[in-house]
């Protein structure tokens, strides 16, 4: 008999714990099967409006402020250039006894050195953010440049001869800026060339409109080196850019013996 009880034992004890896994896998099976499927919610349409109209005013807030900031960074750039223009100017006249190199061949080429390429290095400092030629680095006279000196430093009427040394009031005379015909958002409107660069007129006479601000305002160069951003006109104005004839300003703006 004790053999038939030690024998007994383990057959109980093993049908114990596989009553036990049983038991455990109907709970699970039970659970998995009594649970709710989940449930995907749609949006309404709605909502779906809200959204889209809550996109549309960021976006029409964010677009004009994007575009004030790029035209601000332009109108810092184009000032930029003109003070680099004036530096390397300024070297250059201490080089050569104060006269002004030749009218329209000023920005140079490496075959006819001016400004470039002995005192600016590159092209870019001549080309105005505003001018949307295509750039180029080329060292011949193709380059576009889209700054100009004041045409009375040259003329023969006013007597300077180029002689920077005559100028009356240098923190109130013009000796560069912009120069172009018509409207600046014109690519056609831009003629300056490194072999070519056209005085730029009294008085901006053919410019129609600014290079910012929607076109009133335009940045300019005086003989100090100082740069200054203008109103652009109208010419019955006085002190605007395009005003060549009110006393003083205009005429200290413009004619280098006032």
């Amino acid at each position: 008999m004790r053999c038939q009880a030690i024998l007994l034992l383990p057959s109980f004890s093993l049908s114990l714990a596989a009553q036990a896994q049983y038991h455990a896998l109907l709970t699970t099976k039970s659970m998995t099967k009594s649970s709710p499927p989940p449930v995907e919610r749609a949006f309404t349409l709605i909502e779906l409006l809200v959204v889209i109209a809550t996109i549309g005013i960021l976006f029409g807030i964010a677009v004009p402020a994007l575009n004030s900031a790029y035209e601000r960074a332009k109108v810092t750039k184009d000032l930029s250039n003109l003070r680099q223009l004036g530096l390397a100017m300024q070297t250059y006249l201490n080089d050569k006894e104060q006269i002004l190199p030749a009218t329209t061949t000023w920005p140079g080429t490496a075959a006819s050195p001016v400004l470039y390429p002995k005192y600016i290095a590159t092209r870019k400092v001549f080309q105005s953010p505003f001018d949307k030629r295509v750039s180029s680095e080329a060292t011949d006279g193709t380059p576009p440049v889209s700054y100009s000196i004041n045409d009375n430093m040259y003329a023969a009427s006013v007597g300077l001869s180029g002689n920077m040394l005559k100028v009356v009031s240098p923190a109130s005379t013009f000796l560069m800026a912009p120069t172009y015909t018509g409207n600046p958002a014109d690519t056609s409107s831009w003629a300056g060339t490194a072999g070519n660069a056209p005085d730029l007129p009294v008085g901006g006479a053919g410019e129609t409109s600014g290079t910012h601000s929607s076109g009133r305002r335009i940045n300019v160069l005086f003989c100090d080196l100082h740069t200054e951003t203008l109103t652009f006109g109208p010419a019955s104005t006085a002190g605007t850019f395009q005003d060549s004839t009110s006393n003083p300003l205009g005429l200290k703006h413009w004619d280098p013996t006032q």
